[in-house]
């Protein structure tokens, strides 16, 4: 909890700037940390990604949402799925379909439907370690941008949000996809370089990083975050 002795304002370190932030206008939101996508025999280990990307950011995630609950932030999960009858995946001939790499896979070999994002499943679940607390918000989702067919915007605005710290995976995909969207709705966009993971080639980690610092935020780290709440009111 915040100390009531002290003001719930403080200046992260980042780039291009420092930005300073109400903690308690703010909501770490963790995006995707599911079996599918950060487990060996998960969905993504079974497509053939490299997973030491993700499995390489639990660390960060757990440190900022520890730091972040007990000064009094909101931590908002993305889970990333869809129903069993992937009613809610759109038509078949939906680019979505077409482009999906996840479901081509799973029609291929309907066998790893457990290791699939199917709501109800080990794959969609949201990893052990970074498993939500009972005060905590989980917004499901089915497309890469949290805001689309979601409730996302009204627990925002229910909460006084204005700050969103952004970690979780993937970088170049559902974490910049719903960024992008924030910094239009004119929320403060921060994304923790350390503390996302992309899909793909490192360049797209990279291009995303410099996307966001140059016209859509702010970039800080695991360690400038966490600093800057540690010296809350000061």
């Amino acid at each position: 909890m915040v100390d009531d002795h002290r003001e719930p304002i403080t200046t992260i370190t980042a780039e291009p700037e420092p930005i300073r932030i109400d903690v308690l206008k703010t909501a770490v939101i963790v995006v995707d940390m599911q079996n599918a996508f950060v487990k060996r025999g998960g969905y993504f280990d079974l497509a053939g990604y490299d997973l030491s990307g993700t499995e390489g950011i639990i660390v960060p995630c757990q440190k900022i949402i520890t730091a972040a609950r007990q000064k009094g932030a909101r931590i908002i999960y993305f889970q990333m799925g869809c129903s069993p009858d992937f009613s809610d995946k759109g038509p078949p001939g939906s680019p979505n379909n077409l482009k999906s790499k996840g479901l081509n896979l799973f029609h291929r070999r309907p066998e790893i439907k457990d290791k699939y994002y199917i709501y109800g499943t080990w794959g969609a679940e949201i990893i052990e370690e970074l498993k939500p607390r009972p005060e905590d918000t989980v917004v499901k989702k089915q497309k890469y941008d949290g805001f689309i067919g979601t409730n996302l915007e009204i627990i925002l605005q229910t909460f006084g949000i204005k700050y969103l710290i952004f970690i979780g995976t993937a970088t170049n995909v559902c974490v910049e996809s719903t960024l992008r969207h924030a910094f239009f709705l004119d929320y403060f966009p921060i994304l923790v370089a350390d503390a996302v993971s992309h899909a793909g080639a490192s360049i797209c980690q990279q291009a995303t990083i410099q996307n966001v610092k140059t016209h859509f935020g702010w970039v800080t780290t695991a360690e400038s975050f966490v600093a800057g709440l540690e010296n809350l009111g000061t």
